[in-house]
């Protein structure tokens, strides 16, 4: 019994010296902190990997910032998401340019010709805007001339790159739309809708009877006929003020209807298009085409 004491009071301190021995050292260098440490092995927990940021440098850069992958473009376009957008193009649905695309990542260029259905589309926002043109501006996007152009009174009205749709010459005033629409601005400008334009007309002198039956009958002006559909006296006003509901879309075909009878037209201004009219839009202002403005043009 006391052999066995000795031994076990023999192993603890021998165990107590070696424990003693292993804290000395530690007293001579402190522990360092686990989360300030450089070990080169070091790794983070899994779970909190996913919140590390990259570096500037480590982010995916991309060689064309004009270019735009062309789900993205189509889901841009409100057509459907971009997975969806992917289905569509596996299925063949998609062209750009003419040519059927139905490669996985393939990257467009806004100014490509993308085509959906058969249909023509645009990233682009859809922008309508109206315009009350005032004289001495020309429906043009520049002038080498440096004159004043309509660009300029609707410069902020949109970010988007809008066009507008028709013209009137520099001395008509009156509404003009403008938009990014390109579909839409074909349709309104294409005879075979036959949009209708309401114009005030002042004439130097009274427009007589025998004449405005002729115009109303149609009659043929420089080998082409003519075709007005509603010409009448302004309501209290003198037999010089004349208003003129046509569908054509000839150049300045108003004021040559005018001239083909010996009248000289000193006031031109459009007061209906397609619908829309001048109510509450100052001369040289514009305003945005509420959504129930919009579905009625796309009703045309």
């Amino acid at each position: 019994m006391t052999t066995k004491s000795n031994s076990s009071r023999g192993r603890q301190t021998s165990s107590t010296n070696k424990q003693t021995k292993k804290g000395d050292s530690s007293f001579d260098k402190p522990k360092k902190s686990f989360s300030k440490s450089k070990d080169k092995n070091f790794r983070p927990h899994p779970e909190k990997v996913k919140h590390y940021k990259k570096k500037p440098s480590e982010q995916p850069v991309n060689s064309n910032p004009d270019e735009i992958r062309l789900n993205k473009y189509i889901a841009h376009a409100g057509i459907c998401s971009r997975r969806e957008a992917d289905t569509y193009i596996k299925s063949g649905s998609v062209s750009v340019n003419g040519e059927i695309i139905t490669e996985m990542g393939y990257k467009v260029k806004l100014e490509d010709n993308v085509q959906f259905g058969g249909d023509s589309i645009s990233p682009e926002a859809k922008q309508y805007v109206l315009l009350n043109k005032p004289k001495n501006y020309i429906t043009t996007m520049d002038d080498e001339r440096g004159r004043k152009t309509v660009m300029e009174l609707v410069q902020n009205a949109a970010k988007e790159r809008i066009y507008p749709v028709g013209r009137l010459d520099r001395l008509t005033t009156g509404l003009l739309l403008f938009t990014n629409d390109g579909e839409m601005a074909k349709k309104l400008t294409h005879p075979k809708h036959q949009v209708k334009k309401l114009y005030h007309v002042t004439l130097d002198k009274k427009l007589s009877m025998k004449d405005m039956q002729t115009i109303s009958d149609n009659f043929v002006l420089d080998g082409k006929m003519v075709f007005v559909d509603t010409i009448t006296y302004v309501d209290n006003k003198p037999r010089n003020e004349i208003g003129v509901e046509i569908h054509s879309g000839r150049n300045r075909i108003v004021r040559r209807i005018f001239e083909h009878f010996n009248y000289k037209v000193t006031k031109l201004d459009r007061v209906i298009f397609a619908g829309l009219t001048k109510k509450d839009l100052p001369r040289g202002r514009f305003r945005h085409l509420n959504q129930q403005e919009i579905n009625n043009l796309k009703m045309i």
